[in-house]
């Protein structure tokens, strides 16, 4: 019997700290920021940013504040590499971070493997992902013991997206505990600070409505290079079939905001849906 794969921390000490220590101090800066503010306990799923977390994680921790704790998370991301399946899970193993392993919820990534034909379980997609990795830390700080189900996804088919969501509704319903869906995504990048405010301002509306099909159609028509959008589409039609009736939009920034610079910036919402 093979050893389940252990995914190692590929971005430790470019997207955030490798020392544990000046991670924990990192993390408690960012998850400070909102410490005052109520958790959103109906709280089924959330958009969170994925930059260096010089650049997002205020934004970003903003949004794990406010979550309930959960023992388990379907946590969906882009496919910045390319390598890998279309839409790839990892069903077995653990991954690590300066924090610790995270093991993999097995009988959930089950479930879904089960349940939707489209995905492929597919380690080689995760190897070099950045963006779901940055997420690990907030939750090991916040919730401490849990287990997770990584998602590649690197296709932007509406229906595929949208076929997707269902499975993912399917196997939080059938699950014994609540689950969160985590949709890792950065908006507008590399224009004007300006431009990129209106641009994700037009993508945050449709998620705020929720309304997956006019944020895949808004993105496209606007030309709004907001990376996540399959992962956000996929997480918004799945809570919506569990009964999503609101979003907040939590806090929202650019680079700028962080580099003062206004020429390129990237835009960072974090939404959080019950």
């Amino acid at each position: 019997m093979s050893t389940p794969p252990i995914r190692p921390a590929v971005v430790a000490g470019r997207f955030y700290p490798a020392q544990p220590e000046v991670l924990k101090r990192d993390l408690e800066n960012y998850l400070g920021g909102a410490a005052g503010e109520q958790k959103i306990e109906g709280a089924l799923g959330c958009v969170v940013p994925h930059a260096g977390f010089v650049y997002s994680g205020h934004v970003a921790g903003a949004v794990y504040q406010r979550l309930p704790a959960r023992s388990s998370y379907i946590i969906l991301c882009p496919n910045h590499t390319g390598q890998g399946a279309p839409l790839a899970m990892m069903s077995s193993g653990a991954w690590q971070t300066p924090l610790g392993e995270v093991p993999i919820d097995q009988s959930l990534a089950a479930v879904m493997g089960n349940s939707c034909h489209l995905l492929t379980d597919d380690a080689l997609a995760h190897s070099q992902e950045h963006s779901l990795e940055v997420q690990l830390p907030f939750l090991q700080h916040q919730v401490k013991d849990f287990r997770f189900v990584p998602v590649a996804v690197g296709v932007g088919n509406f229906a595929a997206l949208e076929f997707l969501g269902h499975c993912v509704a399917h196997a939080v319903e059938i699950a014994t505990k609540p689950v969160m869906i985590i949709a890792s995504s950065d908006m507008n990048h590399y224009e004007p600070d300006g431009i990129t405010r209106i641009k994700d301002r037009r993508a945050i509306e449709r998620i705020l409505a929720l309304d997956p099909q006019g944020l895949h159609d808004v993105v496209r028509k606007e030309k709004i290079s907001m990376c996540g959008y399959g992962p956000t589409i996929a997480m918004l039609a799945a809570v919506l079939e569990l009964g999503a009736k609101k979003a907040e939009l939590v806090k929202y920034a650019t680079s700028a905001d962080a580099s003062g610079d206004r020429g390129a910036v990237v835009g960072y919402a974090g939404i959080v849906i019950s």
